[in-house]
């Protein structure tokens, strides 16, 4: 079986959010990265990637912590998300999702983000868990698992197939791509011609009814 957990602390090199010290967090912390692929919805990848060393900015901490992040109160993180700049375009409802994954990091696993992928013997049992997060659909959990084999190397037997086409070598398709501004090109561009298939889809079932 191939190893399943980086034995470093300072984490990969990432470039997920384009701005240094981000990245760096995005790289150490595994609540971090966890909350980063949580934000990436209806915004720029690199704005949402941004959004977990902002958080820890504004919490006054150099990390996240699941602890302290479930147990805030609602109105006051939600204040702190919405502050300029914001977190998020729809910073009170990401806040709400944000405190509710910890809530269950707490619940499941203690606080320990990394305890959702550690020793994890199979991709099918890294997808399942990673699913069961809330906020995370099968997609979303599916670019999280090449995220975590691509560039954590997190590699469960099985984890490119459970990863589905995320997983794929030389694939453009996810942040589990991104190790650059090049290959960050090439993955929004890979989006866009997915969204534009898919409203040409949409315009040609309403032309055929």
């Amino acid at each position: 079986m191939s190893r399943t957990h980086r034995t470093d602390d300072t984490g990969p090199a990432l470039h997920l959010a384009q701005d240094p010290a981000a990245d760096e967090l995005l790289g150490r912390s595994p609540l971090a990265a966890l909350v980063g692929m949580l934000l990436d919805q209806q915004v720029p990848m690199e704005w949402a990637f941004a959004g977990p060393r902002t958080i820890a900015d504004r919490l006054g901490a150099d990390d996240l912590d699941a602890h302290e992040i479930a147990a805030h109160d609602p109105e006051s993180f939600a204040a702190l998300l919405s502050a300029k700049p914001a977190v998020h375009r729809y910073p009170g409802s990401m806040a709400k999702r944000v405190q509710q994954l910890c809530q269950y990091l707490v619940e499941h696993y203690d606080g320990a983000a990394a305890a959702v992928w550690d020793g994890v013997g199979t991709g099918d049992e890294l997808l399942r868990r990673l699913t069961d997060l809330p906020g995370f659909g099968e997609q979303r959990a599916r670019i999280f698992v090449a995220l975590l084999g691509k560039q954590f190397g997190v590699r469960p037997t099985g984890w490119r197939a459970a990863a589905g086409d995320y997983g794929k070598a030389g694939a453009f398709r996810s942040v589990a791509d991104i190790t650059g501004p090049e290959s960050l090109a090439k993955v929004r561009a890979h989006k866009q011609e997915m969204k534009a298939a898919a409203k040409a889809a949409k315009a040609a079932a309403s032309s055929a009814r």
